[in-house]
């Protein structure tokens, strides 16, 4: 992972694949109520594979700021995927009025709207007539739990 660049609301990083690192992967786990322990499997899994589709147009954008909790955080590493078609109710790395800002893209009544999780702040209308950009869409995203 190489930094490309930073905004004041970004950091930029390359997402290079190159690099190959095996996980043990220990098979699914119940999120209700427990089970007799399973087997453990020998199985192994590349996240690289797993999380970057599009080696070329993915990158690694890490979070400053807090528009998007409680979805996304400050410091939560997203994995953004140029390649992505964007549609309504997906949540896209968007470039408005010279900046960089992260936002679910919703369509209602023939207009698009651009609404942060965080109910602090304003939500953004763009038209075919802004120099609005839908650089990229998250594909997924990588939160610290310490």
């Amino acid at each position: 992972m190489k930094k490309l660049f930073q905004t004041k609301q970004f950091e930029f990083f390359t997402a290079g694949i190159d690099t190959k690192l095996e996980l043990p992967y220990f098979g699914k786990v119940r999120a209700g109520f427990p089970s007799p322990a399973e087997d453990f499997s020998d199985e192994r899994i590349d996240l690289n594979k797993i999380l970057i589709q599009n080696p070329l147009s993915t990158y690694y954008v890490k979070v400053i700021g807090n528009s998007m909790e409680p979805d996304f955080c400050d410091g939560d590493l997203l994995i953004i995927d140029k390649s992505l078609e964007w549609d309504d109710n997906r949540i896209a790395l968007c470039f408005v009025e010279g900046e960089f800002t992260l936002k679910r893209i919703r369509y209602k009544d023939d207009k698009c709207f651009l609404i942060p999780s965080n109910s602090e702040y304003p939500l953004i209308e763009i038209s075919e007539y802004d120099n609005s950009i839908i650089w990229g869409v998250v594909s997924y995203s990588i939160k610290n739990h310490k």
